[in-house]
This record gives structure tokens, C-alpha cells and sequence, in this order.
């Protein structure tokens, strides 16, 4: 037998090993077309190219050039290959499995239940704006502007008309004129944006004769330290959704339309919990750490559209359905607060900090009994407990339905965090309600030490436009 060059024997060791990996391969390919009833893993009618690890990438669409789809194909590509290499680094040396799994999961699926949720725009028969009601979302905007200069009614209702509009294709999860793109790849994630007018909007738009005395400006409060710039304004609008991307989607798209007929005068963000981040729905809980809104008014209660929305009797008939929304930025004293045993925080509030039930006992749901006293005589919930004093038995039945965000805007110089909360309340009369109650905490709430309110507005928010209308159109055309 002759003796073979180190040229040739290199190439027989390349041609074995190459046998030995088409053998195994096949081998692997027949084992898995059994698993799958003869179907070949990975491969669906249709599709392109092969990926990392033998998976199938779906092939783009035509083009007339053939550039986006080459584009498209290198993006998947590149996602495949990262989502692989992503995978082997945990995983070690499971690598040829790792890189099946990834390019199956690089395949299109359908939105989660997070991302599809939907919340209408518009509903025949609805008479109330969305984010009302809505179940609170996990990200927040508030954003007030101001008529720009010679702006009138006309001008008014000419970007009420454009954002409504806008608002209804974002809240559906379809991209409005001249979309950035931000929010490409996600659904509504149960986006609402709701409108409101302040004050100030009727005498630029010649309206006073009807403008409701609902909306005459709040008293001043002992604690107030109010920003002007960052309080009031013509124009409010709401937005809450359950991603950050599309909310703020919805708040580059709104602004964008504003440009030329309104100034941005203030904006703020808030985030709550994410739905699904607890073991079960519960009432969410603010940056004290108390579970916050136990004592709202429900839907179901018989009286609740007395409380919250305007009645078919009000004077001002463009605003029955409506509601009246009192935003307050408070900002919460943290450290200070935190000092506090788990025990005095308790008795500040009048509620257990772990499950919310009164200090009276029970759970969350159990009614307080505000004339239980303790062995020493004392009410067991202290005279000056927040819960007490802001409890519509307290206050002649006052209520109002509170939806708010938490926010936090980094750090103060001394270190202390600028954080708290974005408080949203939702009443028929904001005097009968918010004013009412708040006037008795300000005389001797226990929580109030540990509060600083810094911004304020009051907004009169009309009820939904009607199918094929506009926010507002029955005051501004009217």
C-alpha cells in the first residue's frame, strides 16, 4: 500500500469527517420526522432560507427593487444569529439545540393578551371617554397645553377634530398619518387618551357664557406650594397605556398634532404596577407602600354615575356624560416617611400596610368601624388617621373615584428622592367632592406632614364623541 502525503491524508481525515456529520445528520432528521408524524421540525409551507441551526426563516415579500427585501432578510438573520448566541452563553454546550429553539421563536406570533387588549375610542350607545373607568395601566401621561397666540374657537375645534382622530387609530393599534414608528411592533396594549378643557379655554375661545361653574378655580390649601407653569392650562390631556412605548407613542403623536395650534405648558409621567405582576388582580399600591383605592366608588355601587358623571339636569347640557378630573401632583416626603415604624405608618394611615383591612380588622374589603375604641378608650382608627378623616361617612357621603400613577423625577439636591404621586380624581362636582374632603384633611390629616402638593388643575372633560364626531364638537360647534 502505498504511503499517502500529509496533503493527502488531510484530505481523507476532511472527507471521513464530513461523512460522519451527513450520517449523524441524517439520523437526527429521521429521528425527528418520527416525532412529528414524517413532518420535517422547523419547516413551514412557504418559507425562505434555512437559519442557525437547520430552523426556517420566513421569506419577505416581493419588492420591486429587491432591497427591502434583502434588508428584511439580513435583519432576521442578524436577529436569529444573536438570539442563538444569546441562548449558548446560558446553556453552554447544548449549542445545536440552542440554535434550533431560537430560530423557532424568532417566528411571528400573536400578540399577548397584554398587547392585543383593546379599549374603544368610541362606542355606540357609550357616553363617557375612556380612562375613566378604564382599569388602571401600567404607564401614565399628563400633558397640558395652551392655545397658541390668535387661536380661536374655529382653530379650537380644527385640533380637537385632529386629535380625536388620532386617538382613535392609536387606541385601535393602527399608526396614524406620518407615524414614527415607535410603536411598530406592538398592539394597543390597552392605550386610552382622554380630553379635558381648563379654565382659561373658554375666554380664548369667546365661550364663557358656557363654561360650567363646576370649573371655578380650587381654593387655596394650607399645604399647597403650587408651581403656576406647571398647574392649569387651555387644554388636558390623559394618557395610560400597558407599555411605555406606546404610551409614549401616543404622546409624540398628539403633540406632533398640536404644533402651530397649541404650546406645550406642562407634561409629567406616572407608571403603575404591571397587570399580571401579581399572583392575582389587587389594588395597587403607591411609593409609601400602601395599597391605595380600597375605598373607591365601583360601578356596580347603585350610586356610583351620580358621584362621578354630570347628570342629565346640568345647566351646561355639552357636558352631561361628562365628568370632572382634579389632577394634583403630590409629592411624598420618602425619607422622612420611612423612618416611621411599620407600626406609626399604620396608625397614620388607619389601614395594615401588608393587606389593606382597617386596623378595626378584617381584610381589605371589610367597612372600617369608626366608633370601635380600644382597652385604653381610644378609637382603635386615631381621630386623625388618613382613612377616617378622608372616608365619605366622614365627609356627608362625599366621594370620588381616584385614578392616579406614581411618579418619580430622579433626585432633589439633598439627595432626597423627587417622587409621589399623580393624583387623579374623577367627580359630578369637584366642590361637593374633592374640595370638600380635602378641606377637612387639610386641617388635621395625620398623612399631611409627609405630603407636599406641588401642581394642581381642574378640567372639564365632556363625554365620548359620538361615531363619525369629535371631542368637544356639541361646546365648540354648538
Amino acid at each position: 500500500m502505498s504511503k499517502q502525503t500529509p496533503r493527502k491524508q488531510t484530505a481523507a481525515k476532511q472527507a471521513t469527517a464530513k461523512q460522519t456529520a451527513a450520517k449523524q445528520a441524517a439520523a437526527k432528521q429521521a429521528t425527528a420526522k418520527q416525532a412529528t408524524g414524517g413532518k420535517n421540525p422547523g419547516t413551514r409551507p412557504g418559507t425562505g432560507s434555512a437559519g442557525a441551526g437547520g430552523g426556517r426563516i420566513p421569506a419577505p415579500a416581493p419588492e420591486a427593487d429587491g432591497a427591502a427585501a434583502k434588508e428584511f432578510s439580513r435583519r432576521r438573520l442578524l436577529g436569529t444569529v444573536g438570539a442563538a448566541g444569546a441562548a449558548g452563553l446560558v446553556v453552554g454546550g447544548a449549542g445545536g439545540a440552542a440554535g434550533v429553539s431560537a430560530a423557532q421563536d424568532d417566528a411571528p406570533k400573536s400578540l399577548s393578551t397584554l398587547g392585543s387588549t383593546r379599549v374603544p375610542f368610541r362606542t355606540a350607545g357609550a357616553e363617557h371617554q375612556a380612562g375613566i373607568t378604564t382599569p388602571l395601566q401600567a404607564k401614565g401621561h399628563l400633558v397640558a397645553f395652551d392655545l397658541a397666540p390668535g387661536s380661536d374657537r374655529k382653530a379650537a375645534a380644527a385640533l380637537l377634530r385632529r386629535w380625536s382622530r388620532t386617538a382613535e387609530e392609536l387606541m385601535a393599534g393602527r399608526a396614524p398619518d406620518a407615524d414614527t414608528g415607535v410603536a411598530l411592533d406592538a398592539g394597543p396594549s390597552s392605550l386610552t387618551v382622554t380630553f379635558g378643557f381648563g379654565h382659561s379655554f373658554f375666554g380664548r375661545t369667546g365661550l364663557t357664557k358656557r363654561r360650567p361653574l363646576e370649573l371655578d378655580p380650587l381654593p387655596d390649601f394650607s399645604a399647597d406650594a403650587l408651581d403656576p407653569k406647571s398647574s392649569n392650562g387651555d387644554l388636558w390631556i390623559q394618557i395610560g397605556a400597558d407599555d411605555a412605548l406606546v404610551a409614549f407613542h401616543a404622546l409624540r403623536a398628539l403633540q406632533k398634532d398640536a404644533a402651530g395650534r397649541a404650546r406645550l405648558r406642562w407634561q409629567m409621567n406616572g407608571f403603575n404596577r404591571t397587570p399580571g405582576a401579581t399572583a392575582h388582580p389587587m389594588t395597587t399600591r403607591n411609593l409609601m407602600g400602601q395599597i391605595d383605592g380600597t375605598n373607591n366608588p365601583k360601578p356596580s355601587d347603585q350610586d356610583f354615575d351620580e358621584r362621578i358623571f354630570v347628570g342629565r339636569d346640568a345647566d351646561q347640557a355639552w357636558m352631561r356624560g361628562g365628568s370632572y378630573a382634579v389632577v394634583r401632583r403630590i409629592r411624598m416626603l420618602l425619607d422622612d416617611w420611612e423612618k416611621r415604624s411599620r407600626h406609626d405608618q399604620e396608625r397614620v394611615i388607619g389601614r395594615r400596610k401588608d393587606n389593606g383591612a382597617p386596623l378595626t380588622g378584617g381584610s381589605e374589603g371589610t367597612p372600617m368601624r369608626l366608633d370601635a375604641n380600644g382597652p385604653d378608650g381610644l378609637p382603635v382608627i386615631p381621630a386623625n388617621a388618613h382613612a377616617r378623616i378622608a372616608a365619605p361617612e366622614s365627609n356627608q357621603g362625599a366621594a370620588m373615584l381616584r385614578r392616579p400613577f406614581s411618579y418619580h423625577d430622579g433626585f432633589r439636591e439633598d439627595g432626597a428622592p423627587d417622587a409621589g404621586l399623580l393624583f387623579i380624581c374623577w367627580q359630578a362636582d369637584p366642590l361637593r367632592a374633592f374640595t370638600q374632603v380635602q378641606r377637612k384633611l387639610d386641617r388635621g390629616d395625620a398623612l399631611s406632614p409627609f405630603l407636599r402638593h406641588e401642581a394642581s388643575g381642574l378640567f372639564a372633560v365632556p363625554p365620548a364623541a359620538e361615531p363619525g364626531d369629535y371631542v368637544g364638537r356639541p361646546l365648540l360647534e354648538g
